[in-house]
């Protein structure tokens, strides 16, 4: 009897130990898991990764929303933004190019917790390398890690809206006005900042009936500020209807039974008495060219043709003739396009 319960107690005590084996294995098998998630798929370069194929996917809601991306207050108003910038541009269907081949080339662990990641990618031709700063904030279920980027990646983009204050990015247009009041409304040429996600390449342009701008490629590179000129030119339609309004505008200078049309670009001194009331035509109407000037586009002096028939009473000799003569005169004019589409013009 005795010697059973020796042989169980000894049993028991050996289970006891099994089982404490077995479950030291089993925190060791999780920290060790725990310390693998950490280093792949919750690292510092893992999180680095992930942002740039959501600009790579334009996946840019969740590019934008990635922890540092965000400018807060003091951020912007230490890149000398106001604090209401546009955010227009950050947003899916506005980025043309994202980063492509992209791969971790270093991981640069800091006393502090923060982490130098950089990376390599593709933007179209060029090929570039950024190093992200990126530090960690608290972890997720207490165990897992979490990064923010140190220094935002976004990039500022300055848009110079030439002769016209719209101009188009992606499936995007829009108005470099929208936060603009008082005098800055009226000005030719406009310039508004955009907050940009990056790395990307941007296609800026505009094109419509009136107004077209040639496609401007900008890559822009993680925590930089870029400019572009969307540089908007008169379209063949413009000038047309500039055209038609010059000459029906000569055609009623022409309609004037006088010597010197009032308001009018040509009119001719006679020293001859005049007997009928003279009557003009246009025999060339001066061709309209449209050039962007200081405050619109601007037809620069251009040359017409007028023709006068009149008869007039030698004061000579008495006789009656008729003078018939073509009158070159020159036309310089502005040209505007008014907020509901119609044109202005102003000759000077």
């Amino acid at each position: 009897m005795g010697s059973r319960s020796q042989r169980a107690g000894r049993v028991s005590w050996l289970a006891v130990l099994g089982w404490s084996g077995l479950g030291v294995l089993v925190v060791g098998a999780f920290l060790a898991a725990l310390g693998a998630l950490n280093q792949s798929l919750y690292g510092a370069p893992a999180f680095v990764e992930r942002y740039l194929h959501a600009v790579a996917d334009d996946e840019i809601t969740i590019a934008a929303t990635t922890p540092g991306v965000a400018l807060d207050a003091a951020a912007l108003e230490e890149l000398g933004l106001p604090a209401d910038v546009s955010t227009a541009m950050l947003r899916s269907g506005v980025v043309k190019a994202g980063p492509e081949d992209i791969t971790i080339t270093d991981d640069v662990a800091h006393e502090n917790g923060s982490h130098s990641v950089t990376a390599n990618y593709r933007l179209e031709a060029a090929i570039v390398s950024t190093t992200f700063e990126v530090q960690p904030i608290a972890p997720l279920y207490g165990v897992l890690n979490r990064w923010e980027f140190a220094t935002s990646p976004l990039a500022v983009v300055d848009v110079t809206a030439a002769h016209n204050p719209f101009f188009t990015v992606g499936s995007l247009t829009l108005d470099t006005r929208a936060r603009k009041t008082g005098d800055e409304l009226a000005a030719f040429t406009q310039t508004a900042p955009y907050l940009a996600i990056a790395p990307a390449v941007y296609e800026f342009d505009y094109d419509d009936t009136l107004l077209t701008a040639q496609p401007v490629d900008l890559a822009v590179e993680p925590s930089t500020r870029a400019g572009v000129t969307v540089d908007a030119q008169a379209t063949p339609a413009f000038v047309e209807r500039v055209q038609a309004q010059l000459d029906q505008f000569l055609d009623q200078c022409a309609t004037q039974p006088t010597l010197f049309p009032t308001d009018c670009p040509f009119g001719m001194e006679i020293d001859e008495r005049v007997v009928e009331d003279p009557a003009w035509s246009i025999s060339a109407y001066p061709v309209v060219t449209l050039i962007p000037g200081e405050t619109a586009f601007e037809m620069p002096p251009t040359a017409g043709v007028a023709h006068i028939s009149v008869e007039l009473q030698s004061l000579f000799d008495g006789d009656y003739f008729t003078l018939e003569e073509d009158q070159t005169f020159t036309v310089s004019l502005d040209a505007r396009i008014r907020a509901d589409g119609s044109i202005s013009v102003q000759l000077k």
